[in-house]
């Protein structure tokens, strides 16, 4: 096979293999740039750090059922797909199924393999003005080193006007029965049926973020704000923990903890649920790119095993 066939070949690949020694990652560049499985093998055993995406996953490119998947342009949802930004209004396909035209495009688009090194690979997304009327471009460098996974995302207007923009990670945890989450927070939005933000109230006694909470216990589809920018989730039962640092701007936590489900999401993100929508005078999160501007930041997943 030649370099250039091999190239190709791998630009449709299902799977992209990464390892460290430690830590072994596979993406899914054709289903929205999407990280398959985070995984320890020690001892003969697999630890999982990210839920994993099974085999039917992979072969319907299912960037939903995946281990983490990047939101790009913005996170979360926008009421009715709608929203009106510097004089004109901008309105987003939606569905019966998608209403609310939720997380924007990067999941739902093939990403392509800009470089790939035994440890890390760049993916990288562009984007052409259609419903959404701006130009961008997205790229993701996801790599391996002493067992930790870094996910550095970045986005760039590449239009000629300024463009509303947000984005972060939505990774998937496993959950058991003693699963609990850690995460210094100050306030959250209460939402509508819609699940789209109604008002900005203190953490639920109960089941706050920043005391810690045990997934089992609640039912969160919430964004927390005054993040500090880390979490912890720990695995009592089986004497594991892993630990998120993000970077600014991703200064909001969207908790999602259905229950009975065996997966629950802690995802670091720029901005609050419908937040182009929003008063300016709140804190939503809502980065304005000039023409040429690029926002990035990195989210790191350090997990650690008791003896």
């Amino acid at each position: 096979m030649t370099k250039n066939s091999a190239a190709v070949a791998e630009q449709h690949a299902e799977l992209i293999s990464i390892s460290d020694g430690i830590a072994t990652a596979e993406i899914a560049p054709a289903a929205g740039g999407a990280v398959a499985s985070y995984r320890w093998r020690q001892d003969g055993s697999v630890v999982d750090w990210l839920r994993p995406a099974d085999p039917a996953a992979i072969s319907r490119r299912d960037a939903g059922a995946m281990a983490c998947f990047p939101l790009v342009p913005y996170s979360n949802r926008i009421r009715g797909g709608r929203f009106a930004f510097a004089g004109r209004t901008i309105e987003l396909p939606t569905s019966p199924d998608d209403p609310h035209h939720e997380h924007g495009h990067g999941w739902r688009r093939p990403w392509t393999v800009g470089r790939r090194e035994p440890s890390a690979v760049v993916l990288r997304y562009r984007h052409a003005a259609d419903f959404w009327p701006w130009n961008y471009a997205a790229e993701q460098v996801i790599s391996l080193a002493d067992g930790c996974l870094s996910i550095t995302i970045s986005l760039r207007n590449l239009s000629d006007t300024p463009m509303p923009a947000g984005f972060g990670l939505h990774p998937y945890f496993p959950s058991t029965p003693w699963a609990h989450v850690q995460a210094p927070v100050s306030g959250m939005w209460e939402t509508d049926a819609d699940i789209l933000p109604t008002r900005h109230v203190p953490p639920p006694a109960g089941a706050n973020p920043t005391t810690g909470f045990d997934v089992s216990e609640t039912d969160f589809d919430t964004v927390f704000t005054g993040w500090t920018r880390s979490a912890r989730i720990s695995w009592p039962e089986h004497g594991r923990q892993l630990d998120i640092e993000a970077e600014a701007p991703l200064d909001f936590l969207v908790l999602y903890t259905p229950p009975g489900e065996p997966f629950f999401c802690a995802e670091p993100v720029t901005n609050i649920t419908d937040a182009f929508n929003r008063d300016t005078s709140i804190d939503t999160g809502c980065i304005v790119l000039a023409p040429g501007q690029i926002r990035s930041a990195r989210v790191r997943f350090t997990p650690s095993q008791a003896a």
